[in-house]
C-alpha cells in the first residue's frame, strides 16, 4: 500500500526541516525522508543573521536558542598585519544584528528533533531510489530502508532539499555545472586550548593566506575551533605528504595559525576534504517539485552563505508550495527562481572578488566610508535582497566603482 500525503519532502538537514515545520504549520500532512543517520558531519558550520528570521518564522528558533551555540555577532577578515572587522549591528539593512557558530550535526539534529516533535514524520536512513512524476503534479516516490525494505510514498508535491546529495538533478539529469572554479577544501575540528590568549576570541575569522588561498577559524562554545583551508587544487598539490601533512603544513606556515593551533590536539584522528562543490541546475522547480537549498547552488564556504541559502529558498518554497496546495496560482518563475537566482548572483559576485583580490582592496582600506562598509556588511549579514542598498541593487558594478575610486585615491595620496 502507498501511503498518501500532500507533501514529501527530500532531507533532514535545515532546508529539509524548515520547509517541513512551515508545511505542518499551515496544516497539510507532510514527510521527511533522509539518507543519512543524525547527527551526521557537514561543514556550513557559521550561520548569517538573515536565517534568524526564516527560523523563527518556522516556529524553530526557540529550539536553537536552547543549544546554547557560540553567538555570531560579525566577522573579522585578516591578512598580515591588516584587520577588516564588520559588526552586524552596524549594517545597512534593517534585520537580526547576530547569529550562531554551530556544529552543525548537533544543529541539524536539533532542527530534526523539533520537526519530529511537532508531529512530522522523519525517517532517516531512507534512499530515494526512483520518482514518478504525474500530469495533475502528483508523484510516487520509491524509497528503500537500510534493511533493503521498499515503501512507495503518494505525495501531491515534492520538496527536494537534498543538499550535496541532489537526488531530482541526478535522477532527470538537471545538474550543470557551476561558472566558479574548482577547490578544495581540507578541514578539521581542532582543540582550540590558545583561544582565550587571542583579540576576540570567540569571533570568527578568514585569513586571507596567499593569493586564492584562504583559512576560516570558527569558534564553538564548548572549545572546540573548526579550522579549515580552501584554496585551488594546485596550490594543494604543491604541498607534499597526504591529507594530515598538508593541513599541519599550512598551520606551521602561517604566524597567526602556527602560535595558536601549532601545538593543539585534534578532535578527530585525521582532518577530512571536500573537493570541487560548487554546482547548479537547469532549473529550480518543474511539474510536481521545487529545489532548495544546495540543491538549487551551492557557491563557496567564503562568507558563509551555504546554510542561509538553504533555509531562506527552502522558507520561500515552502509558501508558495502552501499556496499551490490551497488552490492558488503560483508563479514558479517571478516568485520563486528569479528571487533566489538574485540573492545567489549577489553572492556569486562577492566570492569571485575575494578571489580575484577586489575584495582585499575594498576591506583593508585605510578610514573606510561608514556608509559603504554597512552597505557591504548587510551582504556579509545574508540581505542580499535589499534593493535599497546600492552594493546589492547594483552589485557588480557598484564594486568595480568602488575599487576604481579606491585605485585613484591611492594615486593622488602617493601624489
Amino acid at each position: 500500500m502507498k501511503e498518501k500525503i500532500d507533501v514529501l519532502v527530500i532531507g533532514a538537514g535545515p532546508a529539509g526541516s524548515i520547509a517541513a515545520a512551515m508545511v505542518h504549520k499551515a496544516g497539510f500532512k507532510v514527510r521527511v525522508v533522509e539518507r543519512e543517520k543524525f547527527p551526521r558531519f557537514v561543514i556550513g558550520e557559521s550561520l548569517l543573521p538573515r536565517c534568524m528570521e526564516v527560523l523563527d518564522d518556522a516556529e524553530l528558533l526557540d529550539a536553537i536558542k536552547a543549544m546554547n551555540f557560540q553567538k555570531k555577532f560579525g566577522a573579522k577578515f585578516l591578512k598580515d598585519e591588516k584587520v577588516s572587522d564588520f559588526n552586524f549591528s552596524d549594517q545597512f539593512s534593517k534585520g537580526w544584528n547576530w547569529t550562531w557558530q554551530v556544529k552543525r550535526a548537533d544543529f541539524d539534529l536539533a532542527l530534526a528533533t523539533e520537526v519530529q516533535r511537532k508531529g512530522v514524520q522523519v525517517d532517516f536512513e531512507t534512499t530515494v531510489t526512483a520518482i514518478q512524476f504525474f500530469d495533475d503534479e502528483s508523484s510516487i516516490t520509491t524509497v528503500q530502508r537500510l534493511d533493503g525494505s521498499t515503501e512507495e510514498i503518494a505525495a501531491r508535491f515534492i520538496i527536494d532539499a537534498s543538499g550535496y546529495g541532489r537526488v531530482i538533478p541526478r535522477l532527470f539529469n538537471l545538474d550543470k555545472p557551476s561558472n566558479l572554479d574548482p577547490r578544495k577544501a581540507v578541514f578539521a575540528h581542532v582543540q582550540d586550548t590558545h583561544r582565550d590568549n587571542f583579540d576576540e576570541p570567540n569571533r570568527i575569522i578568514a585569513i586571507m593566506y596567499a593569493p586564492g588561498f584562504w583559512t576560516w577559524i570558527i569558534p564553538f562554545s564548548d572549545g572546540v575551533t573548526s579550522l579549515g583551508f580552501v584554496g585551488s587544487f594546485d596550490y594543494f598539490n604543491a604541498i607534499p605528504g597526504d591529507l594530515s601533512a598538508q593541513y599541519k603544513a599550512c598551520i606551521e606556515g602561517h604566524p597567526y595559525l602556527k602560535k595558536r593551533f601549532g601545538d593543539v590536539k585534534w578532535a578527530w584522528e585525521e582532518p577530512r576534504k571536500l573537493e570541487a562543490w560548487s554546482a547548479t541546475t537547469d532549473k529550480f522547480y518543474g511539474k510536481g517539485f521545487v529545489l532548495t537549498g544546495n540543491v538549487t547552488e551551492f557557491l563557496d564556504p567564503i562568507f558563509s552563505s551555504g546554510v542561509m541559502f538553504a533555509t531562506v529558498s527552502s522558507h520561500m518554497a515552502s509558501k508558495q508550495v502552501i499556496r499551490k496546495l490551497k488552490g492558488e496560482s503560483v508563479d514558479w518563475d517571478n516568485d520563486y527562481t528569479k528571487v533566489i537566482q538574485q540573492g545567489v548572483d549577489v553572492f556569486r559576485t562577492y566570492v569571485m572578488a575575494w578571489y580575484d583580490g577586489t575584495l582585499e582592496k575594498v576591506f583593508f582600506i585605510k578610514n573606510p566610508d561608514p556608509v559603504i562598509k554597512s552597505q557591504v556588511c548587510s551582504v556579509l549579514a545574508g540581505y542580499v535582497w535589499d534593493q535599497t542598498n546600492p552594493y546589492v541593487r547594483d552589485h557588480d558594478v557598484a564594486l568595480k566603482r568602488l575599487v576604481k575610486l579606491i585605485d585613484v585615491n591611492e594615486r593622488i595620496a602617493q601624489g
